[in-house]
């Protein structure tokens, strides 16, 4: 899926939707039950049944306890899951915050909502510092790399909103932050010391909030699987139950909404990061390169 949100008429299919829509529709086919099943327990018609699968439409508690009774899927963890699921799904899709007000494009504007909503993140980067954890600087240095002839005023709204995001990691409730980097990304761009430094002693610091683990791997790690590509894996409840992977490439995004997909995402970043240097050497790590610039 490449892009987080799509239309159809008056409908929205959101990233959450979809996932829940997937899960019901999974266990349907298990029980070897059709659509019209699951219509006729709803007292509904296959249509609305299509479109609850398809992540079209928010759906009602009451119904996803009906179905999941129909399919035979009564463990709690199951159905908690589901109607955890579905809450989130209801509240991003109604949800007014900051991120209405300010330049996104159609892929944030469906990120930064689930971010928000997320109770943990699993960031891997190979070549750029994790979005939550860079300064204005750099973030305005790595607009110029992206679009040299970006407006400043532009380049000033999308460091605002960037800045916004962060205060995810601060409050009573903090987001869960472990972000696993590649050396290269700690060390570009070299011909701004200044600016790096800055970052550099910024993710310390952000290092010692105990909500945020940051892990370097190092160029002694070799090749490895994980270089192929950044992603971020987003939880909204127990670890694995219902994570989204997001991919930001070149010229365009990725969704992986659950399944064996999001598990094998979630798998390689712990491989990633046994790999990599533990939090203390990982502290150290950053220090010596502050300390080289």
């Amino acid at each position: 899926m490449t892009e987080g949100q799509s239309t159809q008429g008056n409908s929205t299919s959101s990233v959450l939707g979809r996932r829940l829509g997937a899960e019901l529709m999974s266990l349907r086919t298990k029980a070897g039950l059709t659509q019209t099943h699951a219509a006729k327990a709803l007292s509904a018609s296959t249509g609305k049944v299509a479109k609850m699968e398809g992540g079209w439409v928010p759906i009602r508690d009451p119904d996803i306890r009906a179905l999941c009774a129909l399919y035979g899927a009564n463990e709690p963890a199951t159905v908690g899951g589901l109607l955890e699921l579905a809450r989130i799904d209801r509240e991003r899709r109604k949800a007014k915050g900051w991120w209405n007000d300010v330049p996104l494009t159609k892929t944030m504007r469906e990120y930064v909502p689930l971010e928000s909503a997320a109770t943990a993140v699993k960031a891997w980067q190979v070549s750029f510092i994790p979005g939550l954890l860079q300064t204005a600087d750099y973030m305005r240095s790595l607009r110029r790399a992206a679009d040299p002839g970006e407006h400043p005023d532009q380049v000033e709204a999308l460091v605002t909103s960037r800045v916004a995001r962060q205060q995810r990691l601060c409050g009573d409730k903090p987001l869960s932050l472990w972000a696993v980097i590649a050396e290269a990304a700690l060390r570009i761009p070299a011909s701004e010391p200044q600016m790096l430094r800055e970052q550099l002693s910024s993710l310390l610091d952000w290092s010692e909030r105990p909500n945020v683990t940051v892990q370097v791997l190092p160029f002694g790690a070799g090749m490895i699987r994980a270089l192929a590509g950044s992603f971020n894996v987003l939880s909204f409840a127990e670890a694995g139950a219902m994570d989204v992977v997001y991919q930001e490439l070149a010229f365009s995004t990725a969704w992986v909404e659950g399944g064996e997909g999001a598990a094998q995402h979630v798998r390689l970043f712990e491989e990633t990061a046994r790999g990599a240097l533990p939090e203390a050497e990982s502290r150290t790590f950053i220090g010596a390169l502050i300390k080289g610039l």
